[in-house]
């Protein structure tokens, strides 16, 4: 009877640790560096010229955020990010810039630390 409820006791706090490791892990993130174009989440794999909702990529960006609803996202090549900071993306908007952030590779989520245009 007490090996049964030492294995449960064990077993247990291996559980424990195991979760508050992967905790751990995820709030010990290191910060990365992407850049990328700001764009809006409709328009990330198509074209703007598509949307026809404005004369330029960051007035269609912003139009289809307001009217569709869309967060502004980064667009890295083939991978699109949802960015935590939607004001700094706002003013940004149809431009190249370099993020730093915490990436959450499940989510593709940026937690900004900082965002700016890129030459």
């Amino acid at each position: 009877m007490k090996t049964e409820a030492f294995r449960r006791h064990a077993a247990l706090a291996l559980w424990l640790l195991a979760t508050a490791g992967g905790t751990t892990a995820a709030a010990g993130q290191k910060a990365q560096t992407i850049v990328g174009t700001i764009t809006d989440e409709t328009c990330a794999a198509a074209s703007h010229a598509a949307m026809k909702m404005g004369d330029t990529d960051a007035e269609c960006a912003r139009a289809c955020v307001i009217y569709h609803g869309a967060p502004f996202v980064l667009v890295d090549g083939g991978t699109t990010y949802q960015l935590s900071d939607q004001k700094t993306a706002d003013a940004l908007a149809g431009r190249k810039v370099r993020v730093v952030g915490t990436v959450d590779a499940r989510t593709r989520t940026i937690t900004v630390d900082s965002m700016r245009a890129e030459p």
